[in-house]
């Protein structure tokens, strides 16, 4: 096992584009809506969750380079009464591309979603039937050259 040696390449402009969605129960989904989760602001954690993390992914994605990031935006909104949609742009001016920045961008924005919900997610037996990250995916990278 190695990482890439990228010693050899410029350093152009990169940006990345991820998605992913969070399955949830109606009320949880309500709740974030209204303002009304009692841990506070959901989508306000999760944004500083998913920018922490973009920030650290050479951290905890083994092999991955660690980038002088540029900018950060992480967006959530509520797609429907079931699901909350969270979207990571990363950008940098580095020698190896940015998605996996933008993806672990948006899975800690979803985890931190899950987290701030959790108690309301639960059933009975303290499991999680109906809640699911899903679709996590890039959408777009560019790189100018």
């Amino acid at each position: 096992m190695s990482m890439v040696d990228v010693g050899g390449k410029h350093s152009v402009f990169r940006e990345a584009v991820a998605e992913g969605f969070i399955k949830l129960r109606a009320e949880s989904v309500k709740r974030i809506r209204e303002g009304g989760v009692e841990k506070g602001d959901v989508f306000g954690v999760a944004r500083v969750g998913g920018v922490l993390a973009a920030k650290r992914t050479s951290e905890v994605v083994p092999l991955c380079h660690q980038l002088r990031l540029a900018g950060v935006d992480v967006r959530l909104e509520i797609v429907d009464e079931l699901r909350v949609r969270a979207e990571v742009a990363v950008s940098a001016v580095e020698k190896t591309g940015v998605e996996m920045e933008a993806l672990v961008g948006v899975c800690v924005a979803l985890l931190t979603v899950w987290d701030m919900v959790k108690g309301y997610e639960k059933d009975e037996g303290g499991q999680y039937p109906l809640t699911r990250i899903e679709g996590v995916r890039v959408v777009r990278k560019v790189k100018d050259v």
